[in-house]
């Protein structure tokens, strides 16, 4: 973790930093270094997700998986690719209701059961038919899984490190990728199925881990305030967060907030059920961001990389399977280091600032990416294709400032409690469609348009910019119940943020240097 956590605690949420013991920090405190490793197991559930879309790049690349599954093209290919987002579509009518009734860690395991007998099958395909089954129920159980696990990884976290920690979930869909692309990379000389399915077997690795262990990580306090169970959501606060001392003042700050938040949106009817989303001026200010990000996440030029990469090169002269392998091996190291960075990054810099230039630079990116595809296509320039490659990777780092570790924190941290596990599925709903769409769409376009289809992405990524600068709103420096609560208005904010007694302490340990 280098230096990410120091750089994370450089700018502490002001509403609670006079209450952090300075002495206190994630390298030199065992219970945070342990509820750190339990953020870790729940963080893994996004290297799944990651891992399928560089894996079917890359047996898309073997000729032994091509062989075996007769070579599908457009609306096959589309399928093979899609069929994992239909599964998270039969899922999401009931990933809340599992995370909001039995817990998240249950949930976290559910899904990870189902992903363990999917692995199995898909690693044990004799058919396309079965292939294909396999990769739905992988959809099916990964709903439950990512519905859950973010969650809980910003209801546990230690106040200082929520931002970074909950930006990382989304930031390790590429450590999957990476393990996915160099698994192909190295198995594509293997001369049996065995080329295809290994890595197909690697996919389970998550979700063994947290089937073996994640029922013996701590439940979320957020949640056992909700059910009534208020003495141990205070026991797990001051267990990790305080070295058991259930009267540190953090501790009581938050416990006093959550229960006043929680207490609040109960006696708010319009918080309540799946219309509550939409209810109040504030509900729609959150749905019409979050849907937006949703989108824009699939819909920014990258669905046509990620899941179709084999396809650009090909048009762009770089036929080789060993060649194709190895750009895709280096372009997710290269996505995970500037992930991290951003995760690590987001207390300092803020979400406004990173959405914005990310949006910014993208478009620059990709119109780059088109004038080359434009000038390999029309003429036959080979540098113009390498130039792609070149466009390729400065593009991807712009989309990883933001879109790959804020949309997932930025959408879990404006959502207050009883609307979370309900806002977040719509939030993975809408980029199942999205994605679901851009597989179908996407190669059949590419075939049919060429460069041109690059055009289509330019002008929507200058609308995304345009969308961004107007309705994104700030959220940086302030708790998670706080951050829920800006959009409800001033009152809003305030009964939340004043709803304990604690809140006006003085900064209790730097009294206590002076007297020493």
């Amino acid at each position: 973790m280098g230096a990410g956590p120091a750089a994370a605690g450089a700018a502490q949420d002001t509403s609670f930093a006079h209450l952090l013991n300075p002495n206190r920090k994630w390298f030199n405190n065992r219970r945070i270094i342990i509820l750190n490793a339990w953020i870790v197991l729940l963080l893994i559930t996004s290297s799944t997700n990651g891992y399928d879309g560089s894996m079917m790049n890359g047996l898309q690349s073997l000729q032994q998986w091509q062989n075996d599954f007769n070579h599908p093209s457009k609306g096959r290919l589309g399928l093979l690719n899609a069929i994992q987002n239909i599964g998270a579509l039969a899922g999401y009518p009931f990933a809340p209701y599992l995370s909001d009734g039995i817990g998240r860690r249950k949930t976290v395991f559910f899904g990870a059961t189902i992903m363990l007998v999917a692995t199995a099958l898909q690693t044990a395909s004799q058919s396309v038919g079965m292939f294909i089954g396999a990769r739905f129920l992988i959809g099916f159980g990964l709903t439950f899984a990512a519905n859950a696990a973010p969650m809980l990884v910003t209801e546990l976290a230690y106040p200082e490190y929520r931002s970074p920690l909950t930006s990382l979930y989304n930031a390790l869909w590429y450590s999957g990728a990476i393990i996915a692309a160099w698994a192909t990379y190295g198995t594509f000389r293997i001369n049996s199925t065995w080329a295809w399915r290994l890595p197909s077997l690697l996919q389970g690795i998550p979700a063994v881990l947290q089937f073996s262990l994640v029922l013996f990580c701590p439940e979320s306090p957020r949640w056992l305030v909700s059910r009534g169970r208020d003495t141990e959501a205070l026991r797990t606060l001051a267990y990790y967060h305080a070295d058991g001392d259930e009267q540190d003042p953090l501790v009581q700050h938050e416990f006093q907030e959550i229960k006043t938040a929680i207490e609040f949106d109960r006696s708010v009817a319009a918080n309540v059920g799946w219309k509550s989303l939409i209810a109040t001026r504030g509900n729609l200010k959150r749905m019409r961001i979050i849907v937006a990000l949703a989108f824009f996440s699939q819909w920014s030029g990258n669905g046509l990389i990620s899941y179709y990469l084999n396809e650009v090169f090909t048009q762009i002269g770089i036929t080789g399977s060993s060649t194709q392998l190895l750009i895709n091996g280096v372009l997710q190291v290269w996505n995970l280091f500037w992930a991290v960075l951003a995760a690590f990054m987001v207390n300092r810099l803020g979400r406004r600032f990173l959405f914005l230039a990310s949006a910014a630079l993208m478009t620059l990116f990709y119109t780059a990416q088109a004038i080359c595809f434009a000038e390999y296509s029309e003429h036959g320039v080979a540098a113009s294709g390498h130039a792609v490659v070149a466009f390729v990777f400065l593009f991807f780092a712009a989309y990883d400032i933001a879109f790959t570790p804020l949309i997932v924190s930025y959408t879990v941290e404006i959502l207050p409690f009883p609307l979370r596990a309900k806002g977040f599925n719509v939030f993975n709903f809408v980029i199942s469609v999205a994605l679901i769409f851009n597989q179908y769409v996407n190669p059949i376009a590419l075939a049919a348009l060429g460069w041109k289809y690059y055009l289509v992405y330019v002008c929507w990524l200058a609308i995304e910019f345009v969308f961004l600068w107007v309705f994104l709103v700030e959220t940086k420096n302030r708790t998670l119940e706080e951050t829920a609560a800006i959009f409800d208005g001033e009152d809003a904010l305030e009964k939340i943020a004043h709803g304990g007694t604690v809140r006006e302490t003085p900064d209790v340990y730097e009294k206590a240097d002076e007297k020493a």
